[in-house]
């Protein structure tokens, strides 16, 4: 019997600016923000009608002292976050954040793959699964993306982890295939090698928003960047790549232009 592919079930953005980056995502996005009201800790929580779907915290100054950008980090549901963080570590990831609990919510870690890409794991402290909105609402997360150092080892080591499916493989040509990956119903994700230009490793998160051209209006108005598109990809969708005001990189799909 295959293992059940491990679902993403949280995204968190940590940023030089909280205010900022809350009012930037919330015109960019359409998410409506509100404080987590977590004892000792500015927390805040991003939710699309009434469903919550990503959190957002200033980064610390160990992080900033570490050298830790403004970035997205994906977490993956697992049965068991102190089994799964040893497991990671015997196929060459490293931890950078050992199995620790969230009062009240769950039990998480944060590790780098092999290649150096960084991701968490969480275990809900619940078994009950909150109600999210249907696949392709706006504002929720539509696409995982990893540009690895190699795409083939990178897609070993998280089909072992997670218990990832192989979907459709697309040949890009000279960039090499993109290897769409999800559970047993539907892709969910894609990873590739990198192009040369990318400077590090990195997972990226697709957020979904009605129409492409609008939110590119949205993103430079509120300070950001796109970098990328807009660009009609295999399926039909329309996506963007862009960099928010705080140097965060972040990417938009949506079904029409």
């Amino acid at each position: 019997m295959s293992t059940p592919a491990c679902p993403f079930v949280w995204y968190e953005l940590m940023t030089t600016d909280a205010a900022a980056a809350t009012a930037f995502y919330s015109q960019v996005v359409g998410w409506s923000a509100a404080d987590a009201g977590m004892p000792g800790m500015d927390y805040t929580l991003l939710s699309i009608g009434g469903s919550q779907i990503a959190g957002l915290m200033a980064l610390t100054q160990d992080m900033r002292a570490a050298g830790v950008p403004s970035c997205w980090v994906g977490y993956v549901g697992v049965a068991n976050v102190d089994a799964q963080a040893e497991r990671i570590v015997k196929a060459g990831g490293t931890l950078h954040m050992p199995p620790t609990d969230i009062p009240g919510v769950g039990r998480f870690a944060s590790f780098a793959d092999p290649q150096g890409a960084s991701l968490c794991i969480f275990t809900g402290s619940s078994e009950e699964q909150p109600l999210q909105p249907p696949v392709g609402t706006p504002g929720t997360v539509g696409w995982h993306e990893l540009m690895a150092l190699d795409g083939a080892k990178a897609w070993d080591f998280y089909a072992e982890q997670f218990g990832w499916q192989k979907k459709e493989a697309v040949d890009m040509g000279p960039m090499g295939v993109y290897q769409c990956f999800g559970g047993a119903d539907q892709a969910f994700g894609g990873m590739m090698s990198k192009m040369p230009e990318m400077p590090v490793p990195a997972w990226g998160y697709y957020f979904n928003v009605e129409a492409i051209d609008a939110a590119v209006e949205r993103v430079k108005a509120g300070g950001g960047q796109v970098i990328n598109g807009p660009m009609q990809v295999p399926g039909g969708s329309w996506i963007i790549n862009a960099i928010d005001p705080q140097g965060a990189m972040f990417s938009l799909v949506a079904e029409k232009r």
